[in-house]
């Protein structure tokens, strides 16, 4: 692991942490029942803390999974990964706000992004 690989794991990881920060700070102080974009607010900023922990949790798996060898790629295939699960939690909580949150469609969405997920990661 070279030291900008470092760096970017690091940054992302305090980048998480402040995201997280935000999100304690919204679903304390904003109440979704007073306030309707508050639930949609929130959902942004789970997604978005959710998002920037999966990037470097994703890079290190594949990193390890090389024998400790970082590849040309990697780092955005990371991102896309990261940008997936960020957006499978927003839609999660936002099926939550209105009341649609139901195994099958959970499933169904998994699936959904796991199918997209591997279409995009073929190798050519």
């Amino acid at each position: 692991m070279e030291a900008r690989d470092r760096i970017a794991n690091l940054a992302l990881l305090a980048a998480s942490g402040v995201a997280w920060i935000v999100v304690a700070v919204i679903v304390t102080t904003r109440d979704p029942y007073a306030d309707p974009m508050a639930g949609y607010v929130g959902a942004l900023a789970i997604g978005t803390a959710i998002g920037l922990l999966a990037i470097p949790l994703c890079w290190l798996v594949v990193f390890a999974r090389h024998r400790r060898i970082a590849y040309q790629g990697d780092w955005p295939r990371a991102a896309r990964r990261g940008a997936w699960i960020g957006l499978f939690a927003a839609v999660l909580v936002i099926l939550r706000l209105v009341d649609a949150f139901q195994l099958p469609i959970l499933l169904f969405l998994a699936a959904i992004f796991i199918v997209a997920e591997i279409a995009l990661s073929a190798e050519r």
